[in-house]
């Protein structure tokens, strides 16, 4: 039996339409400011009717805050920190949920309560770890007895760039309860063809979660695209820094003149171009490892 609920529905189409023009204003406003003169821009009311001069913009939000080698630069930290994500996270929840060791729910529940400390509280002390990765072991040298001089530092460099963001409780957490899904009978048959761990994991346990591991891996591009704190802290060399991270070259500084928010909404299009094309081209698997699962 099908009830009809045209109210119900009515109500819900409502707010599904509130939040897509609030979520859709926003862009329309970048949008059509990038499209404007310096005048028509500082404008009050600003039009939302776009003007002729988006090329001009992208053209000078492009120069002034070189984007070139900076969109370069957000790529590689976006991929790094996308895969070693992925692959840290499919490894542990592999060896929470396949090995028979004591500790094992204990470490999951360790690994899932930093969920509530994000980059920002340990801020501190990660950077303090980028300057010297091998300073804890260091100090654990020093505490024996022993006084070795060990440097190894991350900062200016892709390493420490994507090194420090690549551990995630949220992709363990995906990863394990796909994980607990997998019949017992498939472990026990790769046992029986003579297949070892890391085989059954790489072979059978990673197309399984194809799926899950696309739609994780849309949602980790656009987190680590748009990181801004860490990137700013560890990048004092100018060849380092990311796309979101020279966005504030464009911010207008209003030391006489008009402030140019046009370039400045010019370079913020150039800068959400490639998240929204990965979200766009991955929509379809997206979906598919939200709803469903490939077994």
């Amino acid at each position: 039996m099908i009830e009809r609920t045209p109210i119900l529905n009515a109500l819900t189409h409502l707010i599904l339409i509130t939040g897509l023009v609030l979520v859709l204003l926003p862009f329309a406003i970048v949008l059509a400011a990038a499209t404007k003169d310096i005048q028509g821009v500082n404008q009050v009311p600003m039009s939302l009717v776009p003007g002729g001069h988006l090329i001009d913009n992208l053209a000078a939000a492009w120069d002034q805050a070189e984007f070139g080698p900076k969109l370069l630069n957000s790529l590689v930290v976006a991929i790094g920190v996308t895969a070693g994500k992925i692959v840290l996270a499919a490894l542990t929840a592999f060896s929470i949920v396949f090995f028979r060791y004591r500790a094992r729910m204990l470490v999951f529940w360790l690994i899932f309560t930093t969920l509530m400390l994000p980059l920002e509280v340990r801020i501190v002390p990660t950077y303090s770890i980028a300057a010297n990765a091998l300073s804890p072991f260091q100090s654990i040298l020093a505490a024996i007895g022993l006084q070795v001089d060990l440097q190894w530092n991350l900062l200016n460099s892709y390493t420490g760039l994507i090194l420090p963001l690549i551990a995630t409780a949220t992709g363990t957490f995906l990863y394990r309860q796909f994980f607990l899904t997998v019949p017992d009978e498939l472990l026990e048959a790769s046992k029986m063809d003579g297949a070892g761990a890391m085989r059954f994991f790489a072979e059978i346990l990673m197309p399984l979660s194809r799926t899950n591991m696309l739609a994780l891996a849309a949602i980790l591009f656009v987190y680590s695209w748009n990181q801004y704190l860490w990137p700013l802290l560890v990048t004092t060399d100018q060849s380092f820094s990311t796309a979101v991270v020279e966005l504030k070259r464009l911010i207008p500084n209003n030391q006489g003149g008009l402030p140019e928010w046009n370039i400045a909404m010019a370079g913020t299009l150039i800068v959400m171009i490639p998240p929204l094309l990965v979200v766009a081209l991955m929509q379809r698997w997206f979906v598919r490892g939200l709803i469903a699962t490939d077994k």
